[in-house]
């Protein structure tokens, strides 16, 4: 059997509040979940599914991974994290490929806003 990568869970102390969040910019829907969690997709789709998992501490220290959401203009999907409760970091990195801007969402979890110049 091959092992198959199926999903991201994000620990949360509200995870609707960050499961929303995350629905409204990658326009993902929730789908059936455990009572408290919330699950963006199903298992078997395309894309891994995202889950959101109650916890009763908040995060302390930098996470050692993070989400890379490709997006077609960096200032139009920065104005939407922002416009959805999430904020920026300040980090942003250019390179010949294309720009990268580390962004967090309401709870601080940091992703980056990836634009490609070229395919």
């Amino acid at each position: 059997m091959a092992n198959v990568w199926s999903g991201v869970t994000i620990d949360c102390l509200d995870p609707e509040r960050v499961a929303r969040f995350w629905s409204a910019l990658l326009g993902r829907e929730p789908g059936a979940s455990e009572q408290g969690w919330v699950y963006l997709g199903e298992r078997g789709d395309p894309q891994p599914r995202l889950v959101f998992q109650p916890v009763s501490e908040p995060a302390t220290g930098k996470v050692r991974i993070h989400l890379d959401v490709t997006v077609d203009d960096i200032e139009e999907a920065m104005a939407t994290v922002l416009a959805l409760g999430g904020r920026s970091t300040g980090e942003r990195h250019d390179y010949d490929e294309g720009v990268v801007v580390v962004m967090a969402d309401p709870e601080n979890h940091e992703f980056c806003l990836v634009q490609y110049y070229r395919a």
